[in-house]
């Protein structure tokens, strides 16, 4: 189970560490999210945890305790912004929009993964698997998660007919086969292989297919 040492190691809570995490780089239609969290351990909900270790209505439960204890900022880089700059700096884009939105300015991120967003206002450090080792973290990843899948969920009522609220926008054979019969949405990721080969059947490259078997534990880790 994450605890709260990183944290410590960085001067909390005299100083505010806050923890950075997203969902949604991997699939292949929607917004990339960002959540940036800064948790009071005097009043932290119990069971915090990396997002993908928690069914869906487990992670409601934290993302609507954690609004009333902790201070959350979300970050979202859009579908457009994703084709014209590449998922990698969109993701950073996301954190950076995160971390700008907390009501208050951290002193420190602790950005989830191996790198992180150049031009943050504060210092960072980059924690590799830190949703299942800092709270901070793991409740960025839930609030990430959450607010993603309703933006999908969203997006299914918009585009009825692609499933988004079944498999949030991954490349599931269910969606591929809806994408073959209907075409590519705006909510679709234009830059990314399986749409290109839609829009342009020409192209050699091939669908990158998630099967079904594997699509379920793509979606809970957030890729």
């Amino acid at each position: 189970m994450p605890d709260y040492a990183i944290e410590t190691e960085e001067g909390a809570p005299a100083r505010l560490v806050c923890g950075v995490d997203e969902a949604g780089r991997g699939p292949l239609a929607g917004p990339v999210v960002a959540a940036a969290v800064i948790i009071d351990m005097s009043n932290c909900p119990d069971g915090l945890n990396d997002s993908k270790k928690l069914d869906a209505p487990r992670r409601e439960e934290l993302f609507a305790a954690l609004a009333n204890c902790a201070e959350i900022g979300v970050g979202i880089a859009s579908v457009e912004e994703i084709d014209e700059i590449n998922i990698l700096h969109a993701t950073m884009l996301a954190m950076t929009r995160a971390v700008a939105s907390l009501p208050r300015a951290p002193h420190v991120a602790l950005i989830d993964g191996n790198r992180c967003p150049q031009g943050l206002a504060c210092s960072s450090r980059a924690v590799i698997g830190g949703d299942a080792l800092a709270l901070s973290i793991a409740a960025a990843s839930i609030a990430a998660k959450v607010t993603r899948d309703r933006l999908m969920h969203e997006l299914a009522n918009a585009h009825p007919g692609y499933g988004f609220e079944r498999h949030m926008g991954y490349g599931t054979p269910q969606h591929l086969d809806a994408l073959s019969r209907l075409g590519a949405t705006p909510a679709h990721r234009r830059s990314f292989a399986p749409i290109r080969k839609i829009l342009s059947p020409g192209l050699d490259e091939g669908l990158d297919i998630v099967s079904s078997e594997s699509v379920n534990l793509l979606i809970q880790k957030n890729y």
